[in-house]
């Protein structure tokens, strides 16, 4: 029974690996509480300003031209520039813009295009950053600890996203909205000291500045890939169609239930981080694209039936169960992206990723922002998880070498095992913080919102 237990709790391996990975992991852990303070506060300001659930939509809309302009050339710029000091600077733009949001919730009467203006702002700099990090991930962690790396990133940031919904549910309830981002505030203040402990991350040597023919070659390579365009497809179709977390304040209404909200925005997680306190199975599987495919499906399904039931404790286990539905496809991408990317695309290729992993969730609240006004917000919750399941099995029909993906067979993975991946003093040569050209050590992926 010990053995069996011992085999579904998190590998470690990767923490004991990298530095690094352990000095990330604790600094994301930080930001992801203060973001997920916001990304409740924020909203749910907008409804109370407006009481629009369209209005409250239209925050996708906003964040999404910002994320594809700066997500691509930050997928440019993490092959061409000093990772730390990109991952720095955004990192206390941030911050900034949370003191925006704090500095607009303590005025007499509160603006609403404030928020609009930081919402966008987040999207950019969020863009920028999230190519720097991701990149780094298959330098400093071992080819074949790549799902157990990814399992225990998204462990850290599932206990955030508990934590920070469900209390900041409560925070703004009884204290409001200015409450919630001063503790924004001061987690970003946390993370910046963090960042500055990290070693310098130079570009090669022969690094190209960023370019749209840089940019151009590596949406070739992606377009190339079915695997990866799959990955990238997948993932898209099921946030657009079943990412209703815009109209949660509205659902709870309808079910007459307000003080659940926090709870709502929480749920998801809680069913990701049981998986994830469970995944030392996934670092033994090989085929990630079936993970891939039945997660976002899963995660459909359950976004369906949640809208459909009526009592508020069915509908969170629905949505607890769509969370882990998610976590699974997203080990799934997040392994195969590792292991199979060449490390002088990783940039440009991690900048497309920050399109398919943030693109559909803003697209998503538009759509579900809109369904909700003219249908419902239960409505708009069930029939976007079906589209899910539909558009994620139409997508697995026309590309299946994503179905039938095996790390041990898959002639880009064995090229980049190959190549000798983890991290910089596990491997022959000069160490971090090196003249240009040096293998630098790197950081986990990371996903910073306010």
């Amino acid at each position: 029974m010990t053995s069996r237990t011992s085999r579904l709790l998190p590998d470690l391996s990767p923490w004991r690996s990298s530095a690094d990975f352990r000095l990330l992991w604790i600094q994301g852990l930080v930001t992801y509480f203060g973001s997920f303070m916001a990304l409740i506060a924020l909203p749910l300001q907008i409804k109370h300003l407006t009481g629009s659930p369209l209005a409250v939509g239209a925050m996708g809309a906003v964040e999404l031209v910002p994320l594809v302009v700066f997500g691509l050339y930050g997928g440019a710029l993490a092959d061409s520039a000093d990772r730390r000091r990109v991952i720095l600077g955004t990192e206390a733009g941030l911050g900034l813009l949370a003191v925006v949001l704090l500095v607009n919730a303590l005025a007499p009467e509160p603006a609403l295009w404030p928020l609009y203006v930081v919402a966008g702002g987040v999207s950019a700099l969020a863009g920028l950053q999230r190519p720097a990090l991701d990149s780094l991930m298959a330098r400093i962690v071992p080819h074949d600890q790549q799902t157990a790396a990814a399992a225990l990133n998204s462990l850290r940031w599932q206990v955030g996203a508990i934590a920070g919904p469900s209390l900041a549910g409560v925070v703004v309830a009884y204290a409001g909205h200015a409450t919630a981002y001063a503790v924004t505030v001061v987690t970003f203040t946390v993370s910046v000291l963090l960042c500055l402990r990290l070693s310098s991350a130079p570009p090669a040597h022969d690094a190209e500045k960023p370019s749209l023919r840089g940019i151009a070659e590596g949406a070739r390579y992606a377009w190339s890939r079915p695997v990866l365009l799959g990955t990238y497809a997948i993932d898209l179709a099921a946030m657009f169609f079943a990412f209703p977390n815009a109209v949660f304040p509205f659902l709870a209404d309808d079910l007459d239930a307000e003080w659940s909200l926090g709870l709502m925005y929480a749920a998801g997680s809680v069913g990701s981080l049981a998986l994830g306190l469970t995944s030392g199975w996934t670092s033994r599987v090989r085929r990630h694209g079936l993970f891939v495919v039945g997660g976002a499906a899963g995660w459909g399904l359950a976004m369906a039936a949640a809208g459909w039931f009526q009592d508020i404790w069915l509908v969170l286990v629905c949505l607890a169960v769509a969370g882990a539905g998610d976590m699974l496809s997203g080990l799934g991408r997040s392994t195969i992206w590792n292991q199979t990317i060449p490390d002088e695309l990783r940039g440009r290729l991690a900048g497309i990723e920050v399109l398919s992993y943030s693109v559909g969730p803003q697209l998503g609240q538009v759509r579900a922002g809109a369904m909700a006004g003219w249908t419902g917000a239960r409505s708009a919750v069930w029939s976007g998880g079906v589209a899910c399941v539909a558009s994620v099995a139409l997508l697995a029909a026309a590309l299946p070498r994503l179905l039938t993906y095996d790390s041990a067979t898959d002639e880009d993975a064995n090229r980049r095992r190959a190549a000798g991946t983890g991290p910089a003093e596990d491997r022959p040569g000069p160490v971090p913080g090196g003249p240009p050209g040096t293998e630098p050590g790197g950081l986990p992926a990371a996903r910073v919102d306010l």
